[in-house]
């Protein structure tokens, strides 16, 4: 079973939000529907910037506080060297 680190953004250079899933394209639809009662839906957090898959939900943990502890400027250039144009990703998934 593979494990998903996502970073979502509500515009480009917006608010972010990290997290970490088993299914990414429910927990995606999940979030852009405001199905998730939060951080996501008080600040309309719905644009899939950047994702990373793992074996195990331990790396995934692991590399989700990793990037939750990184300062902004760290986090906007891993979303820029594969998406440069913070383009929603979502739709790629389906």
């Amino acid at each position: 079973m593979q494990y998903y680190i996502y970073i979502l953004a509500s515009k480009k250079n917006g608010t972010l939000y990290i997290g970490v899933t088993s299914d990414l394209i429910k927990r995606i639809y999940e979030h852009k529907n405001d199905l998730v009662e939060g951080f996501t839906r008080k600040y309309t957090i719905h644009n899939l910037v950047y994702f990373e898959a793992t074996e195990s939900i331990e790396s995934a943990i692991t590399r989700e506080k990793q990037l939750k502890k990184w300062n902004r400027a760290w986090k906007t250039n891993l979303i820029e060297k594969s998406n440069s144009a913070w383009n929603d990703l979502y739709t790629d998934l389906l």
